[in-house]
């Protein structure tokens, strides 16, 4: 019987110059860096990305860096020097797709802007990531993605009834709009370009994306006419089926018992058979029926609900830490967790690729690169001699010695 051959990865021969930095367009090609694609990370030779120093410095790189820029290539090029944009074109006309996030018009005074890559290589995918897009009135506005979440609409409905708005540990314009939202559209570009031999210019606005994804508050102005305050809709602790509830020892549990039959459960658990009426109760009878189910949470540490929802099938789980996630016996069944060591960095915990496909198994193939690092392997398989690899690193083009 013959041995199968093994398939390559879904974006193998697939080739990505990456110009992002920080955090979502980092994010955005890491996924396709894991899937396969061959991503090839360019960084001022003199800085790099700011990511890479952003927070606490693990000994070269902070965790940040380290954590979505594994599996790819470095290359330290000065866009700015002629030479240097001749090295990224010259690289372009071999690529797929080009992925940016420049604020609006600098790659094209930098002379590398989808116009020219275009006419050079009609087939790139060239996906530009910004906040606010490539036009309307805050096109040129600077921004984080806490202010992406708040022109959205979104900071405005996260967080307690009747208390402030709250920022979440979890960047959803940079994760769903700079990265999700723009792998999304490469990878649609991508199919359209094999079928059809032609690009396209993918504008992603991270606010967009945010907006777009506001269905709950659409939903309910839609059906209500307006919004709902903080903390008062389907989702977000309008009801007693669905809500946090605090544990005596400071922990908390997440119920989740949307559906009727999960809330009827619950009720069963709780030995509270009298409760199941107030399944979707406001006003009033909500609000008694959210006290009196928080004061039974209130009783019993975490673990003690913990393990007598383990065994009840109605949407009710601890809330866990990150530590504690790492550790949870689901994710380790999924293959969630990675280790690896870095040369430099040391010993890493990751996540692995949050897609199970078949015959394709995820794996760190190398840990996220030193600035630099791989300058002469890309140049030489870009058709560089070793004298006119010198002279770039003569001339600051790139990264001497790297």
């Amino acid at each position: 019987m013959p041995i199968p051959v093994p398939r390559p990865p879904p974006l193998a021969g697939i080739r990505i110059l990456d110009l992002t930095r920080l955090l979502p367009g980092p994010m955005c090609t890491l996924h396709l860096a894991d899937l396969g694609a061959d991503v090839i990370k360019i960084e001022d030779p003199r800085v790099g990305d700011y990511g890479r120093t952003l927070g606490r410095v693990k000994v070269a790189n902070s965790g940040l860096f380290l954590s979505v820029n594994r599996n790819k290539r470095a290359l330290s090029l000065d866009l700015r020097q002629a030479a240097g944009r001749e090295v990224f074109l010259r690289l372009a006309t071999k690529s797929d797709a080009v992925v940016e996030s420049f604020r609006p018009g600098v790659v094209d005074r930098l002379g590398i802007g989808y116009g020219v890559v275009s006419a050079l290589n009609p087939r790139i995918v060239y996906c530009a990531i910004t906040g606010y897009g490539q036009n309307g009135p805050y096109r040129d506005h600077a921004g984080h993605d806490l202010n992406y979440c708040a022109y959205a609409g979104v900071t405005d409905q996260t967080g307690p009834g009747g208390g402030d708005p709250v920022i979440p540990n979890f960047q959803v314009g940079d994760l769903l709009g700079g990265a999700a939202t723009a792998a999304m559209g490469i990878l649609a570009a991508l199919l359209d370009a094999r079928q059809t031999g032609r690009g396209r210019y993918v504008d992603v606005a991270m606010a967009d994306a945010v907006l777009a994804h506001a269905v709950l508050p659409l939903a309910t102005l839609n059906q209500e006419g307006a919004t709902r305050p903080r903390g008062e809709d389907l989702l977000s602790g309008r009801h007693p089926c669905y809500r946090i509830y605090r544990t005596a020892d400071g922990r908390h549990m997440a119920v989740a018992a949307l559906e009727r039959k999960f809330w009827d459960a619950f009720c069963d658990v709780l030995g509270r058979p009298d409760l199941k009426p107030l399944h979707l109760a406001e006003g009033e009878d909500g609000e008694r029926a959210k006290r009196e189910v928080a004061a039974i949470f209130a009783a019993r540490p975490r673990s003690h609900w913990s393990e007598v929802f383990a065994r009840a099938d109605c949407c009710v789980t601890p809330v866990l830490t990150l530590e504690e996630a790492l550790k949870n016996p689901q994710f380790a069944a999924r293959g969630m967790v990675v280790e690896s060591r870095h040369p430099v960095d040391g010993d890493l915990v990751q996540f692995a690729l949050p897609l199970k496909l078949s015959e394709f198994a995820f794996a760190v193939r190398r840990p996220a690169p030193m600035l630099g690092e791989h300058d002469e392997d890309i140049l030489q398989q870009a058709g560089y001699s070793s004298d006119e690899i010198e002279a770039l690193q003569a001339a600051g083009v790139i990264r001497s010695g790297a």
